[in-house]
């Protein structure tokens, strides 16, 4: 029997969440300064280094290890390897208690285990540094409070949906002079079986919170198995969260970790197995799409990739918006999901509140806007974080050797003061001709990085154009629009409304398209081929559960 210490310690937190939901207001019960927490994560991360990661998992038949920091240095750490035939059942068995507890009880557990994650911030932004190359500010707050908001989002949909429906009803319909009908009825939140979340290397707690919770809320077990480049942060997580369950009284199989030797694509095998019923993927929209033809025995919610754009037409703002597009730009070297691409500029130029901009004036003040940004070296590898994967350093040689079109802003190389054995590099911005049919391909190409393009564009209706066919062939996370124009925004706004694409207009300060607030903003939309759903909403939530009736005469 679970304790009730949780539903005392945590039910506040729950129903504060579940308001603002409703109010879409900012609210975080995570402060996202490190200076808000105890502890040395520099020790604890150094603690865990050249050791294996206990777990007690049902199956293991050996260790796998492997994760090389981006900064330059090997961890050291060996993770449990399971057998599947071993691991599934044991995680099946776990699921009847789970599912009797019902939303109340899974619930306030769920903000008791992100509680305890939340209390070792620093250790989960080592953890996301050393494994993802974020800088650490970044690490720290994307990787750590970030991820726990959402995470506690997706906890608070999941109550909400299971509790839409009452728990318990009572039915009476009249039969005139005969007695009435009476009826006493359950409805009861049934989950669908064992969730599989498919972690990536970029943001694995960011996002693999979202899925892992969710499921976990609506009574599912989770499988959780990390990118090979990625494993720790969501090793400490699956740690966390089986050491609260057990401490609750519950079964700690109902959530375990997946960890693959090289080149077993266990993420494929897992998969296909009849026990797993839901998946959340985020990573290329090869394996994506793969899942949602392949996977058809399960609910799929996978997020891939996509070409994010900026429209400028015209701006009030000019510095402003240049500072806010470089920043973008910049951001852990234009590793996200959010990052903008393609800057269509109407080859004409702009109107600014500095006059009439040509578009050769546009780049180049865009271009000298990135390397004010990142002049000072110290500042610009907090900012800019390492390069992830070889992928990223092939694409942004090929774009910095004029492989796509006439560098404006060639990269530049810095050296890591802390960690010498870092690849570290500034953006670079490659301008292209929308009027060159080839041009425009390389340009609906995703090129995930430091890599971005300046295109040349007859007209902003040239511009619209090009957006909505980027985003109905390729799909975009974002859509970032600069106009003064009304006639222009509604134009932003239709194109938008209709490719099912998530806008952001004017943006000049401290607000940046490649950055979303739980609780407020959705993390796409759904609707287009970059991601078949959101974080978080109610569809997200709501097919991995099925409520089932019981009725009895009164």
């Amino acid at each position: 029997m679970a304790s009730s210490s949780p539903v005392t310690a945590h039910r506040a937190t729950l129903d504060t969440a579940v308001e603002t939901l409703r109010s879409r207001a900012f609210w975080t019960p995570h402060p996202e300064h490190p200076k808000a927490y105890e502890g040395d994560g520099a020790a604890a991360f150094g603690a865990l280094r050249d050791a294996p990661f206990e777990l007690d998992l049902p199956g293991t038949d050996g260790w796998v290890g492997g994760e090389v920091s981006p900064y330059g240095f090997p961890l050291g750490i060996t993770y449990p390897h399971t057998d599947p035939d071993v691991l599934l059942p044991a995680m099946r068995d776990a699921l009847p208690a789970w599912r009797d507890a019902g939303p109340e009880a899974r619930a306030v557990l769920c903000v008791d285990i992100l509680a305890r994650i939340n209390a070792r911030s620093q250790e989960f932004a080592q953890a996301v540094m050393h494994t993802t190359g974020q800088a650490y500010g970044m690490a720290f707050q994307a990787g750590g409070p970030h991820a726990q908001d959402r995470g506690l989002e997706a906890v608070a949909y999941a109550y909400e949906e299971q509790t839409r429906t009452p728990a318990r009803a009572g039915w009476v319909k009249p039969q005139g002079r005969r007695p009435a009908l009476e009826l006493a009825k359950e409805f009861v939140p049934v989950p669908r079986g064992i969730a599989l979340v498919i972690g990536c290397n970029t943001f694995p707690t960011w996002n693999g919170f979202p899925g892992l919770f969710a499921s976990l809320a609506t009574g599912n077990p989770v499988l959780v198995k990390p990118h090979p480049r990625a494993v720790l942060p969501l090793a400490l997580a699956v740690r966390v969260a089986r050491e609260t369950l057990a401490e609750a009284g519950f079964d700690p199989n109902l959530v375990t970790l997946a960890v693959e030797r090289e080149d077993e694509g266990v993420a494929r095998t897992l998969a296909l197995r009849d026990e797993v019923r839901i998946i959340d993927y985020t990573g290329s929209s090869a394996f994506g799409e793969w899942l949602e033809a392949n996977a058809t025995h399960a609910q799929v919610f996978t997020e891939k990739a996509g070409v994010n754009t900026v429209v400028v037409d015209s701006t009030a703002d000019y510095r402003g918006m240049l500072g806010n597009l470089a920043f973008s730009l910049a951001l852990y070297s234009g590793q996200m999901c959010t990052t903008p691409q393609n800057v269509l500029i109407p080859r004409g130029g702009i109107a600014t509140d500095g006059g009439h901009k040509a578009f050769d004036d546009v780049v180049a003040d865009l271009a000298a806007a990135v390397s004010r940004l990142l002049d000072d070296d110290k500042r610009a590898v907090g900012l800019l974080g390492a390069l992830v994967n070889p992928g990223v350093r092939e694409r942004l040689a090929a774009a910095d050797a004029g492989e796509w079109g006439e560098v404006a802003l060639a990269s530049r190389a810095l050296t890591h003061p802390d960690f010498p054995d870092a690849t570290v590099r500034t953006p670079v911005i490659v301008r292209l001709d929308g009027g060159d049919p080839r041009a425009v391909e390389a340009c609906l190409a995703e090129c995930f990085g430091p890599v971005s393009f300046a295109v040349a564009v007859d007209s902003t209706d040239d511009a619209l154009a090009l957006l909505r066919r980027t985003v109905r062939e390729r799909g975009a996370m974002t859509v970032l629009g600069h106009t003064t124009s009304a006639a222009v925004e509604a134009a932003l706004v239709e194109a938008c409304l209709d490719t099912c694409a998530a806008l952001s207009l004017n943006l000049t300060g401290g607000v940046f398209v490649n950055q979303t607030a739980a609780f407020s903003d959705f993390h796409g939309t759904g609707g287009n081929p970059s991601a078949n759903s959101a974080l978080v909403d109610g569809a997200f939530i709501t097919p991995r559960f099925r409520t089932v009736e019981i009725r009895r005469p009164a």
